[in-house]
């Protein structure tokens, strides 16, 4: 079957996300062990926009609490960069930026490589405290896909950028996605929505396992 006939794994994910920060790893190894089966894209939820986003102080008590659970749940660690960058507490946190990121990635890349570029974005801010306002932090990321810098840092200055992750943030409403992570199987017209939170990779791959079973029956009419 060829890749564009292949059903999708959309994963709705927020780069200040912590339960996808462990979510990625798990996807990650769903892409692989899926691979001749489905393809996986990513989209921006855009949790931290508009009104919503905000010094990373503001949200640091609440954050500070909930990194040794989702550690101890999903075995993602978070970096000592990271958490002095929450101490310190002015840190703008604003999701269109990684946004943009993605959606550029998108563009130049051809091999299907969104979600291990999602979650090194993740690790740049979570692990190495890396300011993602900055178009300079994604340029090696990028460069280590063999994706050209100059072409990422001019597609991500570009107004039409904006606006179309403003697009994707609101199709991501329209879904009607309460929360991050979500993830969703796209059959054809059909969508199955797997996961709304954190899910272990054992969990998850039953769960994607009956909906794909699901699917075959309603295709062929069994």
């Amino acid at each position: 079957m060829a890749q564009h006939d292949l059903p999708e794994l959309l994963y709705i994910y927020d780069a200040y996300c912590g339960w996808c920060y462990g979510m990625s790893p798990v996807l990650l190894r769903v892409q692989e062990a899926f691979s001749d089966r489905l393809t996986v894209n990513v989209l921006s939820g855009g949790m931290l926009t508009g009104e919503q986003a905000e010094p990373i102080g503001e949200g640091w008590d609440y954050i500070s609490q909930a990194m040794p659970q989702v550690e101890r749940a999903t075995g993602v660690q978070f970096g000592e960069a990271y958490k002095q960058l929450g101490a310190q507490g002015t840190y703008w946190q604003d999701s269109e930026a990684p946004a943009r990121a993605l959606y550029v990635f998108r563009q130049l890349d051809e091999l299907q490589r969104v979600l291990p570029f999602a979650h090194d974005v993740q690790r740049a801010l979570f692990w190495a405290g890396r300011d993602l306002n900055q178009a300079a932090t994604y340029e090696p990321l990028v460069e280590t896909y063999r994706l050209p810098a100059a072409s990422f840092r001019r597609l991500f200055d570009l107004p039409e950028t904006a606006a179309a992750v403003q697009q994707e943030f609101g199709a991501v409403r329209r879904i009607g996605v309460q929360g991050f992570p979500t993830v969703i199987l796209r059959v054809g017209a059909q969508g199955y929505v797997l996961a709304r939170g954190f899910q272990p990779y054992d969990v998850f791959v039953a769960g994607l396992e009956q909906a794909l079973a699901q699917a075959e029956e309603e295709q062929t009419g069994r």
